[in-house]
């Protein structure tokens, strides 16, 4: 009953942001013939507002029943506690409540992808919004979460999909109220097999550096493909403090 009602959920949003705003998708190395048998993490780059439930007028109703029957989204306690917590309870079959410190509350989401091989990990791996001004809240430069790499040690095979958004600033920015409708979204998707993916950064830095080769690798993804303008890669990029002691959660 769930994941029904989670699936009406997001055709729901995805109706609605179809009406009122108009997407552009491209795939990374082209568009696989059958992207969602085997998809085991859905990774959102480049977090810039609480609307970004709007990118589901891009996704196909084949990933919306995916994430409604499987998914497993682990949403920050800041985000729950506020009004709109209620609607992301909805958005997944299982939604995880997390802190920001490495504790039981992210053992509970790696629990959820290791007892169940059919588990869908949703997650925004920098775990909070980026500001106008190009970082965060605490005026933080935007990284990525050591927590991915967690995730991508836990799933032994499956499919990653890499979601790069373009950003949502110009609909609705962190502290505005109401979205501005009928603009353009932005969004390049890349399919990456996590097993390679593993085995490549492993053998290129080995078990100690793994957790930062993967946030190393996953910024440089982002910068390089996010559909922005101008390309995060040529933005300048202040001192990055460490990742690895951070969660990954809306």
């Amino acid at each position: 009953m769930r994941s029904i009602v989670s699936f009406l959920v997001l055709l729901g949003v995805k109706c609605v942001s179809k009406i009122f705003f108009h997407f552009k998708v491209e795939w990374v190395g082209g568009r696989p013939d059958d992207p969602w048998s085997d998809l085991r993490v859905l990774a959102v780059l480049h977090h810039t507002s609480l609307y970004e439930p709007i990118l589901l007028g891009a996704a196909e109703n084949a990933l919306l029943w995916r994430v409604a029957r499987y998914g497993v989204l682990p949403v920050a306690a800041k985000t729950m506690r506020r009004t709109v917590g209620l609607f992301f309870r909805l958005l997944a079959n299982r939604v995880v409540v997390v802190t920001r410190k490495k504790d039981h509350t992210w053992q509970q989401v790696l629990d959820a992808i290791e007892d169940d091989p059919t588990a869908l990990m949703v997650i925004l791996p920098e775990g909070r919004m980026m500001r106008p001004n190009g970082l965060d809240s605490e005026g933080r430069p935007m990284t990525v979460r050591g927590g991915i790499a967690d995730i991508i040690r836990s799933i032994p095979d499956g499919y990653m999909l890499l979601v790069y958004s373009g950003g949502l600033h110009h609909i609705q920015a962190p502290g505005e109220l109401l979205p501005r409708p009928f603009k353009t979204v932005r969004l390049r998707l890349e399919l990456v097999d996590i097993a390679r993916y593993r085995e490549e950064l492993m053998a290129r830095a080995g078990e100690n550096g793994f957790k930062r080769a993967v946030i190393e690798d996953l910024e440089n993804r982002r910068d390089t493909h996010c559909p922005t303008d101008p390309p995060l890669s040529e933005l300048p990029h202040p001192q990055r403090p460490n990742g690895d002691q951070h969660r990954g959660a809306a």
